[in-house]
């Protein structure tokens, strides 16, 4: 069930900074393998969660170093290392490292890459 982002859609509006990913918790199993049934809550708080990465940030940033040409043209003074995460994959992550956000009714981790431990991206090997 990944996230399609449409033009009704208002998460276009939202900018992800540096190296962070916008993730949409995935809904968790109600019933164990074993087969019992867990009340809402118990596993939101298990260490690790997974969702689908809805957005992400442009990178690492690395600051150019300045040149004091004046015939040069104004470009961006930041370049950015891009990140391994990509819209649509399945994110294993780390609780510790995320922040919970609520945004248009809906709920939102934003996680540094540094605390996802995992991908499953759908796509040919």
């Amino acid at each position: 069930m990944a996230i399609q982002i449409t033009s009704e859609n208002t998460l276009k509006k939202l900018i992800v900074i540096g190296d962070r990913v916008l993730i949409k918790p995935a809904r968790p199993d109600e019933k164990t393998e074993s087969g019992l049934y867990l009340p809402p809550g118990v596993q939101e708080k298990e260490k690790v969660q997974k969702g689908y990465v809805v957005k992400t940030g442009p990178g690492y940033a690395i600051p150019m170093p300045m040149e004091d040409e004046p015939w040069k043209s104004e470009e961006e003074q930041v370049k950015y290392i891009p990140l391994q995460v990509k819209e649509g994959d399945l994110a294993i992550f780390l609780m510790s490292g995320a922040t919970e956000v609520i945004y248009e009714k809906e709920r939102y981790f934003v996680v540094p890459q540094g605390a996802i431990l995992m991908l499953e991206r759908e796509e040919e090997l």
